[in-house]
């Protein structure tokens, strides 16, 4: 097993650890600064998750992004990138949605069933500690979307979260 991997945080940032747990497991972990109810709000509201789950130096950006966040409901991602003709789907379902503490989703477009994302939101006084755990279906299966760097994304997807979340701060504590 791959020993934990700390990204260290920049100024005003927040540091995003990714472990492999076992041979078909990877968890990475990170706080926010915001509540529970705003950063889960930013990972299944469209127009949010457009706006920093895609990371910027993979030069992809969505082409449509589709929720219907509820126990049993889908999603549908579809991404472009200038070097691919063909559009990148990623779907899947929702296994469970409680509002502000947890989802489970199926990420279905792997060929052998894909891995199964857990993600916990657990608020923390002014900040958030979200664990996302993926459980693949195979060791071969972790170690390919390792080595595709489809994994690799982590720590600027959610650096690009925290700019949102600081965004969405601004924004709400001057509507009030």
């Amino acid at each position: 097993m791959d020993a934990t991997r700390e990204i260290e945080p920049t100024a005003m940032k927040n540091r995003t650890t990714v472990e492999r747990t076992s041979e078909r497991e990877l968890v990475v972990t990170r706080t926010f600064n915001g509540p529970a109810r705003i950063v889960f709000e930013a990972w299944t509201t469209p127009e949010l998750l457009k706006r920093w789950w895609a990371p910027k130096s993979f030069g992809v950006s969505f082409i449509s992004c589709e929720v219907d966040v509820r126990t049993g409901g889908s999603y549908r991602f579809v991404f472009g990138h200038p070097s691919s003709e063909q559009p990148m789907e990623f779907f899947g379902q929702y296994i469970e949605v409680l509002p502000h503490s947890r989802l489970v989703w199926t990420n279905d477009e792997g060929r052998e069933g894909g891995a199964v994302t857990t993600v916990t939101f657990e608020e923390r006084g002014a900040e958030t500690l979200v664990v996302m755990h993926d459980l693949y279906p195979s060791k071969e299966a972790l170690e390919e979307a390792i080595a595709s760097g489809s994994t690799g994304g982590c720590n600027e997807t959610f650096e690009q979260l925290d700019e949102l979340l600081a965004t969405l701060g601004a924004t709400k504590m001057t509507a009030v």
